[in-house]
């Protein structure tokens, strides 16, 4: 009867540690939520005007292409390198 007690005070302890360290890992990893991390991908900056839309999307080679539309100029593609978020070339689509 001795050893079942000492098992179930020595799991009650488990328990209270594990939940603990939960609860704290938790709380560790919402509270950097939002941060920039070493590993994330770069931001592409476009500069394309206001109102400018993607209508399409597809990977290349080397990079993604991007089919724009409006912003007042005509509608283009746009390829980028995804490694490092680089303009590689742009291509103005007339009618």
């Amino acid at each position: 009867m001795r050893i079942l007690k000492v098992a179930v005070v020595v799991m009650g302890v488990l328990i209270v540690a594990g939940t603990t360290a939960l609860v704290v890992l938790i709380a560790r990893g919402v509270s950097t939520l939002g941060t920039s991390r070493a590993g994330a991908p770069p931001l592409a900056g476009l500069d394309e005007p206001a109102g400018t839309r993607i209508v399409a999307m597809t990977r290349v080679a080397n990079g993604l292409a991007l089919a724009l539309q409006g912003g007042g100029e005509a509608d283009r593609l746009v390829v980028i390198d995804p490694a490092n978020g680089r303009v590689l070339l742009r291509i103005g689509i007339s009618r």
